[in-house]
């Protein structure tokens, strides 16, 4: 995620939670955004406007009229139009249904009204007042209006209930408003194509505590994957290690061994569309695997290897008309003469090759340079894994039914 450039408006509400906006604040600046705070009067409770004022460098706004002279009355106006997106967290039962029903009584409620902006909501409160019925019905009208909602997590509450309420974690709200505004720019051109990705370093164990594997971080996986769900796709990740969070709206599949992802594999293949294989993937495993640790003694150790299945290569030899696999190779030299050669070899409607002897690009790296290679194209990406993975996605499928 890259916020350099975007204006958040973050509106802070009369919650506990409200301590936790302070922090929620930090993450968005350390992304590259500009945050203003607007706060309601009943936030004042539970955090000062001093803190806000320092973190954000900038007037806080709470009242409409304020009591200093010099500050402008209409910041609702100026403001909702300065953002790019309004994120309300925490958003308490009162506000949300003030919200709901548009009602303009302070500061933050006028200038909801007044955005031009994304509405990104995150209700938090007890949980019994979060499944009331009316609760419910302003949820309901929220969606319907446009507004953007993350759901609450579920957890321990300030009340001593265990129930859902709770603020999500920043990470979560973070990636719901990124969605919200990379989406408003993302052409739909996956929607009601179901999207396979494979991502992650299996493990291929020897004895209960080693193992044969790579530095495979599942960056480029989950990267695409999130780009395949911002283009309207209904992704399912099948996940050997990674070291990222997975995203929500996401259907996860952990696997350890090529094994385990091969059969995964094979149990989505019915119901997939498009195929993309990023996994780095063990090609040998251990023929025998030790119930116990093997202990070091004074002699080498030996272990034999076995071929492990090859998912790639079995989804090209079984797809179905119309359904296209994507494969990914990591290569230290010749990078186009043998990516060319693995997808004739695996019935590949595309690679996406890249080298792992290039500055800035290849295991855990944010930024990535590849070849995707078919059999009539051969065309160059570089830069963020995030935005190569979207550009990838549309140079395939635009124009595409």
């Amino acid at each position: 995620m890259n916020f350099e450039g975007k204006h958040i408006l973050l509106g802070v509400t009369g919650g506990i939670a409200a301590y936790k906006s302070a922090n929620l604040l930090r993450s968005f600046q350390k992304l590259g955004a500009e945050v203003r705070v607007i706060m309601t009067p009943s936030a004042l409770r539970f955090v000062g406007i001093e803190t806000f004022q320092a973190l954000s460098r900038h007037e806080v706004a709470v009242e409409i009229f304020s009591e200093n002279p010099d500050s402008d009355w209409t910041k609702h106006i100026h403001w909702g139009e300065w953002a790019d997106a309004l994120v309300i967290a925490p958003c308490t039962a009162n506000t949300m249904a003030k919200i709901a029903h548009g009602m303009a009584d302070n500061m933050l409620t006028s200038t909801v009204l007044a955005a031009r902006c994304p509405i990104v909501i995150c209700p938090t409160m007890d949980g019994e007042m979060y499944e009331a019925p009316a609760t419910q019905r302003n949820l309901k009208l929220l969606k319907e209006s446009g507004f953007h909602l993350i759901e609450p997590d579920s957890g321990y509450l300030a009340s001593g209930l265990v129930a859902k309420g709770r603020l999500p974690e920043d990470d979560v709200i973070l990636a719901g408003v990124w969605k919200t505004i990379s989406g408003l720019h993302q052409p739909q051109i996956l929607a009601g194509k179901k999207v396979l990705i494979t991502a992650g370093a299996t493990r291929e164990f020897f004895d209960p505590v080693r193992f044969i594997s790579n530095p495979s971080t599942g960056k480029m996986g989950i990267s695409m994957a999130k780009a395949a769900q911002l283009l309207g796709a209904e992704v399912t990740l099948i996940h050997a290690h990674i070291s990222v969070d997975i995203p929500r709206g996401i259907k996860a599949i952990p696997v350890e061994s090529a094994q385990d992802l091969f059969e995964a594999v094979k149990a989505q293949h019915s119901t997939t569309d498009i195929g993309i294989f990023t996994a780095a993937v063990s090609d040998y495993t251990p023929d025998h695997k030790n119930e116990h640790k093997i202990k070091k003694v004074e002699s080498e150790l030996l272990i034999s290897l076995k071929k492990t299945p090859d998912s790639l290569a079995w989804f090209g030899e079984n797809k179905r008309n119309g359904q296209i696999s994507i494969g990914f190779a990591m290569e230290t030299q010749d990078i186009l003469e043998h990516a060319q050669a693995k997808r004739i070899k695996k019935n590949a409607d595309y690679i996406i090759a890249n080298s792992l002897t290039e500055k800035d690009a290849g295991f855990a790296t944010d930024t990535n340079s590849v070849l995707m290679i078919s059999e009539h194209e051969i065309k160059a990406f570089k830069g963020l894994k995030e935005e190569i993975s979207s550009e990838i996605l549309k140079t395939i499928f635009e124009g595409q039914p």
